[in-house]
């Protein structure tokens, strides 16, 4: 089993004609990805890397039946194409476009509330990947591999890290989940929790936190209630100064709020191991 994408996901791909759209997408039908199809406006009718491309997502999946989307726009156009998925019935939709402005998002955020079933991850984030099975985004297939580890994290650089030092110990994962560094984004970590949470086949759990925001706060109250899966969390940001930006938009200080220290001890009074480094975490998961 896995969260979110499974063999029976058929995926298209937003901007399947450009440069970013086209590798990714040939990288996602690597690994076997199920890809059906793809939109770039205008050249609906067409063909490319095998598959038939449409104007829109609604003819997309009236032709297809696709039910989940990668979205490679560029950020002018990156919250009409979330907006547009979730409108004609895409249930999980991966947005690993950069920069799109808060007050983009907060729109976005706003309007998908009129389409409960849609579950959006990111912006600015890796996608993600069911080892053996297919993937959405950019998370590389070869530091993967089929187990029973679910990973959520903030930090795609982190993902890839910690992924390819699980596989290289042995540990597969189920799922791997990148919700992206923005101040606004959809899946939250609590959401990636509980659907993990629900997941017979994943025992284990890695967390990848960073300064800025309360998510990771709201994760750990989560998992104090009780949970069945070994946990462990690691906040990356340590020495970030107050009040600087460090890496993604969302990783900043704010007074007391935010940081490093204040996130570990939120994990570990909810009773989970935290990592100092991250060479720490396979061992602790151990």
């Amino acid at each position: 089993m896995s969260i979110l994408l499974d063999a029976s996901s058929k995926v298209i791909v937003q901007g399947i004609t450009g440069r970013e759209g086209t590798f990714h997408a040939e990288q996602m039908q690597a690994m076997g990805t199920k890809v059906v199809g793809g939109t770039s406006p205008g050249k609906g009718g067409t063909t490319h890397i095998g598959v038939p491309v449409f104007n829109t997502v609604a003819e997309a999946v009236a032709a297809t039946g696709a039910n989940a989307s990668g979205i490679f726009v560029p950020p002018p156009f990156a919250p009409d194409a979330i907006m547009e998925a979730a409108a004609a019935g895409i249930t999980l939709i991966a947005c690993i476009t950069e920069g799109i402005p808060i007050q983009d998002m907060i729109r976005v955020k706003d309007y998908l509330r009129g389409f409960p079933a849609a579950r959006l991850i990111g912006p600015n984030c890796p996608g993600l990947i069911t080892p053996g099975v297919g993937k959405i985004g950019i998370i590389p297939q070869r530091i993967t591999k089929p187990g029973h580890v679910g990973l959520v994290s903030r930090s795609g650089t982190l993902t890839y890290e910690v992924g390819s030092a699980l596989s290289a110990a042995g540990m597969g994962q189920s799922t791997i989940v990148g919700i992206g560094g923005d101040p606004v984004l959809g899946l939250t970590f609590s959401d990636v929790v509980a659907l993990f949470e629900k997941d017979e086949k994943t025992t284990h759990l890695v967390v990848i936190g960073e300064i800025g925001g309360s998510d990771e706060e709201k994760a750990a109250e989560l998992l104090g209630r009780g949970t069945r899966l070994k946990t462990v969390a690691f906040i990356s940001g340590r020495t970030a100064p107050e009040g600087k930006r460090m890496g993604h938009a969302g990783a900043i200080i704010s007074g007391n709020r935010g940081t490093a220290k204040s996130k570990e001890e939120a994990f570990r009074k909810a009773g989970v191991a935290v990592a100092e480094t991250t060479d720490q975490i396979v061992s602790l998961l151990k």
